[in-house]
This record gives C-alpha cells, structure tokens and sequence, in this order.
C-alpha cells in the first residue's frame, strides 16, 4: 500500500483505539443506543485478509454493504484500484457516508468506489452484478434478507464475507442464522476467528 493509504488507515487506528476506551465502560443496551457514534471496524487482521482476497481472487466487481465510516471500503478500495475493478458501497447513514468519502480521497481511491445512500433492501434489487466479491457489514438482522437478495446477482466462484460471527456476543443469534442460510444455499463456507469472526463462503 503506497503512503496516502497508510497515512488514512493510520488516523482510523488512532480513532479506533479513542473508541475502544469509550466502548469498554457501556453495557450492552448503551452501547446500541450509541453504536452509530463508533467506528465499529472489522480490525486490521481482517481488513488484510479483504485486501488480500479480492487481489487473489481478482473479480473486478466488488460490493459492500455498510459502508460506515469507510474502514473496510479503504481496504477494499485499495485492492480493486490494484486489480481494476471497483467498489460499489452502502450506507443509509448521510454523515458516515460524507465522512468515507472524505478519507477515500485523502488516500486516493475515490475513483474506485460507487457511494449508493439509503437502505440496502430497497437499493440490492436494481443492482445488475453479476459480483464476484462481497463483504456484508451492515446491521446482523438484515444479514439473512441481504444475502437473499444478492444470491442470483452473484457471479459463479464469488466471495462472500460476513463479519461479527462471533462478536459482540448480542449479534450472534443473527449471525446464527445467517450461517445456518448461507450452508442451504451452493455455498462452501467457513466460521473463521480472526476479528469479530468472519464467514468466508465461495459460491460453486
């Protein structure tokens, strides 16, 4: 990764680690009143792991649900800038959105994201795909109705990532069920613990 990218990654750390301090000291139900203050990144072990997977699977046409503040799509951005694909990404939220635009440019990738603002279930059925990479980090209850939705624009051999499989502990009934849907459908797949617990599933 060249320096502008480094250097934005870097500020996303800094504001991770303010956040984390702050995170520790709620309970659960306070910290889902505030969640939409946090960053709530999936951590740079599994923004590497994005990186790595869309350059070595090397799909052009890459698509995240819940951009947030623009961690992962950063990542994501970043591979498909290296393999000259580009990155479709939603968000409901205005400000989240505003606010990964602003750092997207600063490390230079704007160029490579698509920014699609409001809810994912209206906006997932006029997207054409076919997608060859995915990554669902928006809210867990809409995980199941998501991958619904995205299953027939999917091109055969697509990656599939989920995060929060495993943490926080409150999401894991919905993480649940999503696994338990992504394995009825032709889908290789597996929980593995690295972040918050990811399911990496490869469609056949």
């Amino acid at each position: 990764m060249d320096e502008a990218v480094l250097r934005v990654l870097k500020d996303y750390e800094a504001r991770i680690a303010r956040e984390s301090e702050v995170q520790q000291g709620l309970e659960w139900q306070q910290f889902v009143a505030r969640r939409d203050e946090f960053l709530l990144p999936v951590g740079p072990q599994t923004g590497a792991l994005l990186n790595w997977l869309v350059r070595g699977a090397g799909g052009k046409s890459i698509l995240e649900l819940g951009t947030s503040y623009g961690y992962s799509t950063v990542y994501l951005a970043e591979a498909a800038r290296a393999i000259g694909g580009k990155v479709v990404t939603l968000d409901l939220a205005t400000n989240k959105a505003q606010y990964a635009r602003e750092h997207l440019t600063r490390a230079g990738l704007q160029d490579f994201v698509d920014f699609q603002l409001g809810n994912a279930l209206d906006i997932l059925p006029r997207l054409a795909g076919p997608f060859d990479f995915v990554l669902l980090d928006l809210w867990k209850d809409l995980y199941v109705a998501c991958l619904d939705l995205i299953y027939p624009k999917l091109a055969r051999g697509a990656l599939i990532v989920a995060d929060n499989m495993l943490y926080p502990e409150g999401a894991r009934p919905d993480a649940e069920k999503y696994r338990r849907r992504i394995r009825e459908l032709e889908f290789d797949s597996v929980l593995l613990p690295i972040g918050s617990g990811i399911e990496v599933s490869r469609r056949r």
